[in-house]
């Protein structure tokens, strides 16, 4: 396994991350696919036996039970320095007017809530899940600055928005001296490229690190267009949003993907993995994994060289899409 500085910063990554969204109480939350805890375990075992060292939570995940088996796995199994541990502030957590969003007092809550749940003393990267609009971006900057000051964690990082927000926002840390994100966590794959237009560019100008999430589409890229839709699928009302339907253009690229699995002999989610890897400033891809062979699966992409011909025919019927995902 590979690892990378994130960013411009001296912490080293591995060059896949797993999302821990799939591993929490199906009964909490409304994620009714996620798997629980005795069932979740493995996954998180064998990817330290891997050499992934890069985990990725958020306190909204099955209302905080996610937090709590990540956390609860990572100190049987590895030793807390060893690991790097992400998890993201913005969602609804409580039902009155402060319970989410990125105020002062959001982001103090919050911050508390997730390190108890975890079980640790800091995290290495602490993200804002989206942009909140109905706070000053001054306010939440200065917020995560202190909480980086005071220990409770040693990065920031970002996640999908308008690259104009997130340029006035490294434009602001810079300005007053606060902490300044290092990493950005965008919706990027084969069939959704919009990042590519402006927000890959202004990470590579900046030294952003970028850890995509929904690296497979939420599965489409993983398996034909002919097969049917998984339990998660049926039940993933949020992924709906982002792939409510199948172009033909996506089908189209999502064939590509086919026939370049099938001549290389590798599993399809390898292959739109091994794309994600290529492309320039992508440091970690956050993969999911809740069946046996999903690891296996994305540790292939890792050694998987595509041709410039091949890229190109993965690439070919691309075309655009609206915003999704923020």
């Amino acid at each position: 396994m590979d690892h990378v500085r994130l960013g411009k910063t001296g912490l080293k990554v591995s060059r896949l991350c797993l999302g821990c969204m799939t591993y929490g109480e199906p009964n909490r939350g409304n994620h009714e696919w996620t798997l629980g805890e005795e069932q979740s375990r493995p996954f998180i075992r064998e990817a330290l036996e891997a050499g992934i060292n890069f985990f990725d939570t958020a306190n909204v995940y099955s209302d905080g039970s996610s937090e709590e088996i990540v956390g609860r796995a990572l100190r049987d199994f590895a030793r807390r320095d060893e690991v790097v541990l992400a998890t993201k502030v913005h969602g609804r957590m409580a039902g009155h007017p402060n319970g989410g969003g990125l105020s002062r007092r959001a982001i103090m809550t919050e911050i508390d809530q997730s390190l108890r749940r975890l079980g640790t003393d800091r995290v290495d990267l602490y993200q804002i899940h989206r942009f909140d609009h109905e706070t000053p971006i001054e306010e939440t900057l200065e917020a995560l600055h202190d909480v980086v000051k005071s220990g409770k964690a040693l990065y920031i990082g970002a996640s999908s928005m308008y690259s104009w927000e997130f340029c006035k926002a490294l434009y602001l840390a810079d300005r007053h001296g606060w902490t300044r994100f290092v990493s950005m966590q965008n919706h990027l794959n084969l069939i959704y490229r919009e990042e590519e237009r402006e927000m890959l560019g202004l990470c590579r100008e900046e030294g952003i690190g970028v850890i995509p999430w929904s690296p497979l589409a939420r599965g489409k890229l993983a398996r034909p267009v002919t097969s049917g839709e998984t339990d998660r699928a049926r039940t993933d009302k949020f992924g709906r949003t982002l792939y409510e339907r199948t172009e033909a253009a996506d089908r189209r690229v999502i064939e590509s993907v086919t026939r370049v699995a099938e001549a290389r002999g590798v599993p399809m989610s390898a292959v739109s993995l091994a794309w994600l890897l290529s492309r320039p400033g992508v440091t970690s891809p956050i993969i999911g994994a809740s069946k046996p062979h999903h690891l296996k699966d994305a540790l292939t992409a890792l050694s998987l060289q595509l041709s410039g011909d091949e890229i190109a025919q993965l690439e070919h019927d691309y075309v655009p899409h609206a915003v999704a995902g923020f």
